[in-house]
């Protein structure tokens, strides 16, 4: 596979404390303990910082300031893993009412969905049809939906559905590629014949090295690869990442190749880096913070705490003070 070049799938370089501290977190997600843990005080020990509320009141009212500061949004009703029907209806509803009410509020709002909560652990026309069901009715809006990457096992699944769904001629979809997976390079390859809105992400999930870099560096020159590729190939590239060094990467690409400012954004998470959203926002570039919300916001606040120590600092900071 062309993304694995200069790197044997299996090999694996001496990890530091911050690549150990990551696992360690991501494998202590499913530990009973540790979830009932910050269930019970994961809001007061800094999951508030990255969530925008439990109810979409909470959640329109940071929109509505992101916006009039600038910033561009998404949503997203935090949620996955669901493994019945009666579930997928009600968040397929749930998201139809968040449709509804980002109209009525004004809001430019697009909606960022992930599949396993829309029933693709459940089978993959369920998610199928669930997806199509809230694209349809974002197209009525004329507004986007985003489906979210999730782990390396549900790729092929989402690259099937959003091919579809584009087959279709819906092209208010986007999809997401991971840049530690070997992979992404050919898949982004075999998308860009439909000028994919392709959002370029790291990566945040616990992958083997059977079929993820396990090397930072080996990571970072895929994105750049990845983010390359996709501007060469006309995609409409979301560089979501809180990497100055991609940032400046992408800028220097597009202006070096032509590529004109409306085919690119950045993209980053609420509560994460802020003063690095707003100084790119104060430099005229186009710049999205990902706002979720809702009450099942635990698998997404350690994939959180995962990402960078200074997250884990934070919650620490606030545990001591209690």
């Amino acid at each position: 596979m062309s993304g694995t070049r200069g790197q044997t799938p299996g090999s694996i370089e001496p990890v530091g404390i911050q690549a150990a501290s990551r696992a360690l977190i991501l494998r202590a997600t499913d530990d009973p303990r540790v979830a009932g843990f910050v269930r019970r005080h994961g809001l007061r020990l800094g999951a508030s910082r990255f969530v925008a509320g439990e109810t979409l009141d909470d959640c329109v009212r940071v929109l509505r300031s992101l916006e009039d500061r600038g910033f561009l949004t998404n949503t997203t009703l935090l949620g996955e893993r669901v493994d019945d029907e009666r579930t997928v209806r009600r968040t397929v509803e749930a998201y139809e009412e968040v449709l509804e009410r980002l109209r009525g509020e004004g809001l430019r709002t697009y909606l960022s969905v992930k599949l396993s909560q829309l029933g693709l652990d459940v089978g993959e026309e369920l998610a199928y049809r669930s997806l199509r069901a809230l694209v349809a009715r974002a197209a009525d809006h004329g507004r986007f939906v985003r489906v979210d990457m999730e782990e390396s096992w549900r790729v092929d699944a989402t690259l099937r559905i959003y091919r579809r769904l584009r087959s279709e001629g819906y092209d208010n979809v986007g999809v997401v590629l991971q840049s530690y997976l070997y992979r992404s390079e050919e898949d982004l390859r075999q998308l860009l014949p439909l000028r994919p809105n392709v959002r370029i992400v790291k990566g945040a999930y616990l992958e083997p090295p059977t079929v993820a870099f396990p090397r930072k560096s080996d990571v970072d020159r895929n994105y750049r690869r990845l983010v390359e590729l996709a501007f060469l190939g006309g995609a409409t590239v979301a560089v979501a990442t809180h990497d100055e060094r991609m940032h400046e990467h992408a800028v220097e690409f597009a202006k070096r190749h032509g590529i004109r400012p409306e085919a690119f954004q950045f993209q980053m998470l609420y509560g994460v880096r802020p003063g690095l959203q707003a100084d790119l926002l104060a430099r005229g570039y186009r710049v999205l913070v990902a706002t979720p919300y809702g009450p099942d916001w635990y698998r997404y606040f350690m994939r959180r705490l995962a990402e960078r120590p200074a997250n884990v600092a934070f919650v620490l900071r606030n545990l001591v003070r209690r």
